[in-house]
């Protein structure tokens, strides 16, 4: 169980997917520690932003096998939500609390 909402919210994710999820339907991507529950992501989102939160989905991500000269390696897995707020919510900026 994590306690830190710092620790738990990592950084958004802004891509040209999550730019356009955040026009259209109010959904913002976080990258989010990978031991943290659904509702740990919410009370920390809540703490952190002063918003309310209807809807957290999560994704797991493997990391991808990199090469470098003759050296194998790895990237790290990571974790990602896609977080919806509740209706009349305002938005979230990205430079608030992260």
């Amino acid at each position: 169980m994590i306690k830190d909402p710092h620790k738990i919210i990592i950084r958004p994710v802004i891509t040209e997917k999550t730019t356009q999820l955040k026009g259209t339907s109010g959904v913002i991507c976080f990258e989010v520690a990978r031991r943290a529950n659904k509702i740990e992501i919410k009370n920390a989102i809540e703490l952190l932003f002063k918003t309310k939160v209807a809807e957290v989905r999560t994704q797991t991500k493997t990391g991808k096998v990199r090469r470098v000269g003759r050296n194998m390696g790895k990237t790290k897995d990571w974790k990602k939500a896609y977080v919806r707020l509740r209706e009349g919510e305002k938005p979230i900026e990205y430079f608030e609390a992260v």
